[in-house]
């Protein structure tokens, strides 16, 4: 019996300490982290406000503060934004003054038109004017593609004189041929730009010409010389088939402030040329320019489209002017393109360009006695402020020189 009592007490004290190692253990482990606090939203956050946008350089992502839905009510977050490009300010440029431009041009213009006028006083001065002389005295002319009627009319009235004169002094040899020159040049001619009309705005002027002659540029330099003047312009740019017409001139445009009307490339010209006077009309401007395509002059088919681009235009008005752009440097060639586009639409003036290159000064007088109408501008170079109305006096004193 006492050996049964032994065996439980010794059962028990064994199962007590059993128990005690198992909690000891139990309180060493580590507790776990507690869980995350929830945000405190009892106050606003002082700066930024919700809904607006944090300040940031300039070049840094913009952000914005959103609210997001938490539990215990929502949260201010920061969401990050693209930061947005500016567009680069154009700066506008303020034109040369186009009064007395041609007088300022007179040196570059000099350069190359010398030969002209210093072979012919080299001629009269000669002690004895026979007939050999007279003739190199029509080749210099013809040479000068002056044209061989006009070469012929200058001949006789030189001859008339020179036997009234007698004697020939330097001086009086000058101011004789410069008189000649004069008349066959033309002062009477009215070389104004016709951009005024008395009972309307705007004023629509077109300008035509061949590919390669300069015609867009100088349709943009023109702009250039009306802005100068004070007036306010629209470009029109419809030659829509030539890919960089369009750029290059709203490029020409954005420089003095004029707005450009395009349209799609390879679009109807005669709609754009439409819409431009349109929107000149809507904003009040005093000149609508209007450049057209100038593709070969030979194919029959895109000469009619430039009639027709003039029909459409005088739907809202009659043209004031219409600009024959012709390159200077291609002489008599220069004729053949005149008279194709004088058949196709009533051409009113010639601006002349590249007269500062090789170009012949006696074009000026071809040209107009060709198309029966005079040389309003002339171009001397490449330079945004290079074209210049023409000034017969001007051009004839750098002909012969001083």
């Amino acid at each position: 019996m006492e050996i049964v009592i032994l065996a439980v007490v010794i059962a028990v004290v064994v199962l007590g300490a059993l128990g005690g190692l198992i909690v000891g253990s139990r309180r060493r482990k580590p507790l776990p982290p507690p869980p995350p606090k929830a945000p405190d939203i009892t106050a606003p956050p002082a700066e930024p406000h919700v809904g607006e946008e944090a300040e940031t350089p300039r070049d840094e992502p913009r952000r914005t503060i959103e609210e997001v839905d938490l539990p215990g009510g929502p949260a201010p977050v920061v969401v990050e934004e693209p930061p947005v490009a500016e567009a680069p300010e154009i700066e506008i440029e303020v034109p040369e003054p186009t009064a007395g431009r041609l007088v300022r041009l007179r040196a570059r213009l000099s350069r190359s038109q010398n030969a002209l006028g210093q072979g012919l006083l080299t001629l009269l001065s000669r002690e004895h004017l026979d007939e050999d002389t007279w003739e190199e005295i029509e080749d210099t002319l013809l040479t000068a593609d002056v044209g061989v009627q006009p070469t012929q009319e200058l001949v006789e009235r030189l001859r008339e004189r020179v036997k009234v004169l007698g004697t020939r002094t330097p001086e009086e040899l000058r101011g004789l041929l410069r008189e000649e020159l004069l008349k066959l040049v033309g002062t009477d001619l009215d070389r104004t730009v016709k951009t005024e009309p008395e009972d309307r705005k705007p004023g629509i002027v077109m300008v035509v010409g061949v590919n390669g002659t300069g015609k867009t540029t100088t349709t943009g330099k023109l702009a250039r010389v009306l802005v100068a003047d004070g007036r306010t312009v629209v470009l029109g740019a419809a030659d829509t088939f030539r890919a960089a017409a369009a750029d290059q001139l709203q490029t020409w445009g954005e420089r003095v402030g004029a707005h450009t009307v395009r349209g799609p490339e390879a679009g109807d010209p005669a709609s754009v040329a439409f819409d431009a006077v349109k929107e000149g009309k809507e904003m009040g401007v005093d000149v609508v320019l209007i450049d057209t395509a100038g593709r070969l002059h030979t194919k029959t088919g895109l000469m009619d489209e430039l009639g027709k681009v003039k029909r459409v235009v005088e739907k809202h008005a009659p043209l004031d002017e219409v600009l024959l752009v012709l390159d200077a440097t291609t002489g008599q060639n220069g004729l053949v393109q005149a008279r194709v586009f004088a058949e196709v639409v009533d051409i009113t003036g010639i601006a002349l360009t590249k007269l500062d290159g090789t170009a012949k000064g006696g074009i000026v007088v071809a040209v107009q006695r060709e198309l029966g109408v005079p040389v309003k501008l002339v171009g001397l170079g490449e330079g945004a402020d290079d074209l210049a109305p023409f000034e017969p006096e001007a051009f004839v004193d750098a002909l012969i020189g001083d």
